[in-house]
C-alpha cells in the first residue's frame, strides 16, 4: 500500500464512467524519506498538481514547454519572456523535486537549464 493517499492506484472504471486514466508508476515512496521544512511543505503541496498532470496524454506537457519557448526564441520583447516564464517555472520546479535522486552530472545539467532560461528571459525582458 502506497503511503501517501494520492499515489494509490484509482478504482478500475467500468464500461461509461468516463475514460480511464493511466495508472501512476510502481513505487512506495511518493515523498523523499526524512524531508523537513521547505522540501516537505514543497512535495506536500506538490503532490495533487503532479498526480494531476501525470492524468493528462503524456504529449500535452512536452508540447506545451517546446511551444512556449519557440515563442520565447521568436518574440525578442517582453512577449517573448512572459512566454518563456512558465518553462522556467516548470523546469525549476521539477529540478527541485528531482534534485536528492540527482547524481552529480544530473544536478549539473538542471543548472545549467535553469540558468539559461533565467539569461533568456532576462534578456527578453531587456536587460542585456
Amino acid at each position: 500500500m502506497p503511503s501517501h493517499p494520492l499515489a494509490r492506484q484509482p478504482a478500475k472504471r467500468t464500461v461509461g464512467q468516463g475514460r480511464a486514466h493511466r495508472p501512476l508508476p510502481p513505487g512506495e515512496r511518493f515523498f523523499t524519506p526524512g524531508a523537513t521544512g521547505v522540501r516537505k511543505a514543497v512535495e506536500r503541496h506538490s503532490a495533487a498538481p503532479l498526480v494531476f498532470m501525470f492524468q493528462w496524454p503524456r504529449w500535452i506537457m512536452p508540447v506545451a514547454l517546446v511551444v512556449l519557448l519557440l515563442v520565447g526564441f521568436a518574440l525578442p520583447d517582453w512577449r517573448g519572456a512572459l512566454a518563456v516564464l512558465p518553462v522556467l517555472a516548470f523546469v525549476s520546479w521539477l529540478a527541485y523535486m528531482s534534485w536528492p535522486s540527482l547524481n552529480v552530472k544530473g544536478k549539473l545539467l538542471r543548472v545549467a537549464l535553469v540558468t539559461f532560461l533565467v539569461l533568456l528571459t532576462v534578456d527578453r525582458f531587456g536587460a542585456f
